[in-house]
């Protein structure tokens, strides 16, 4: 009887125990499939290299002289997914590069990096894998590799290093805009160098140039809010950009480095409240990359209603402006050489939608502003926040076939 019952109980155990077996085993191999998709199954938890990334990369041996870039997110830059997208993208395209953040405007880093003061911040995240393997695929590709960098609007660094950031002076707290934006003192060296060293970990692992946004004091807020921890008030605020681009310069001598601009500046002669003047940049990058989307000039911009939807005639002028003041600088300055034109430009929906045709008339718009100086002139770069570009407008436009044209073939058939 007490036999009976113990094959009672025990038969069930062992079908139990056989079916766990049977389902932990088939999850060790979805997991372990998993594992290899990102990493090589030799990876062990007491490997000092844990992402087993591969070492830093030399820059492009032969980098294109014309850059023609598209924006991606660090998301993207770390999903296979949409790698292949881009990959696929630049091979059937006019683009020969791709600007990747490093650090946006969130200041997080997009992979983990042994700056002692980053991790101190706890300011990166994982969010590219493998970031020296990936420089690697795209160099394999022939593709150009840009670093880009948000400097002063810094989330992140401004939560955990207050003293240097913009403060309020309502609230005695980090000051925000109206995007609830924060942002750091520019004239904090801590701050300088800070993203100097974060410029030099992306340049030694092989990326070929560091692009810098928001190289600028804060704007779209309550500027009579604002109270600067470092800055003094008296120094005038595009000198203190002018010597943060100095300060770049000597501690990064040889580096290819690219600054973004407010797209008025290539218009406008004063610093526009926030620091830039576009000459004050010429002798320190290697190009500039002034912000003239259509969608951002005002009602009535050379006359038009709608700025936006007339991509063509603003391309031109703002370039055929920045042209003329890079010229000017040129012929006075002491300093060769001057930094080349590589604006940004818009794909993207705002203000009217952005079709291949749009798209493709700021590229024409951008190629006749070169005609007459192709030296200033290295490139552009295209930006969609959410990098799905018109692949259309990115090719060569279609070849028109005449009339004549196609009643010679009718004949000849």
């Amino acid at each position: 009887m007490i036999r009976k019952l113990w094959l009672f109980i025990a038969i069930p155990l062992l079908l139990l125990a056989g079916l766990f077996l049977f389902l932990g085993q088939d999850r060790a191999i979805e997991l372990a499939l998993v594992q290899d998709a990102i990493l090589p199954t030799e990876t062990t938890v007491e490997d000092p290299n844990p992402n087993n990334d591969i070492g830093p990369q030399l820059p492009l041996a032969n980098p294109p002289e014309v850059i023609k870039a598209l924006y991606a997110t660090s998301w993207s830059a770390g999903s296979s997914k949409k790698m292949a997208y881009f990959l696929d993208l630049i091979a059937n395209t006019k683009a020969n590069a791709l600007v990747i953040d490093v650090k946006d405007y969130t200041g997080v880093v997009s992979y983990h990096t042994d700056i002692e003061k980053v991790k101190e911040y706890n300011a990166s995240e994982q969010r590219i894998l493998r970031p020296n393997a990936l420089i690697k695929k795209l160099h394999d590709n022939g593709i150009y590799v840009i670093a880009r960098i948000s400097v002063f609007q810094d989330f992140q660094f401004a939560k955990m290093r207050p003293d240097l950031a913009v403060h309020s002076s309502s609230t005695g707290s980090v000051w925000q805009d109206r995007k609830g934006q924060t942002w750091m003192d520019a004239s904090a060296s801590e701050v300088w160098d800070y993203n100097i060293a974060i410029a030099q970990d992306a340049l030694d692992r092989g990326f070929d140039e560091i692009n810098f946004d928001y190289i600028r004091f804060p704007s779209d807020g309550d500027m009579n809010d604002i109270i600067y921890t470092h800055w003094d008030g008296r120094t005038p605020r595009a000198e203190v950009i002018r010597q943060f681009f100095e300060y770049l310069r000597y501690k990064l001598p040889t580096a290819k480095m690219s600054a973004d601009f407010f797209g008025y500046t290539t218009l406008h002669n004063d610093d526009l409240g926030i620091g830039q003047i576009i000459e004050n940049a010429m002798p320190y990058f290697d190009a500039i990359a002034p912000m003239i989307y259509p969608s951002h000039y005002v009602k009535g911009h050379l006359g038009f209603d709608k700025p936006a939807e007339h991509p063509y005639d603003v391309i031109k002028n703002s370039m055929d402006s920045a042209i003329a003041k890079t010229l000017a600088f040129a012929a006075k300055s002491t300093t060769t050489p001057v930094a080349t034109l590589r604006p940004w430009l818009q794909d993207f929906d705002l203000g009217a939608d952005y079709d291949a045709e749009k798209v493709r008339a700021q590229i024409k718009a951008w190629e006749d502003a070169a005609v007459g100086t192709p030296e200033l002139m290295s490139g552009w770069m295209m930006w969609n926040a959410s990098n799905i570009y018109t692949a259309d407008g990115l090719r060569p436009e279609p070849a028109t076939t005449s009339p004549e044209t196609i009643q010679e073939n009718d004949v000849s058939s």
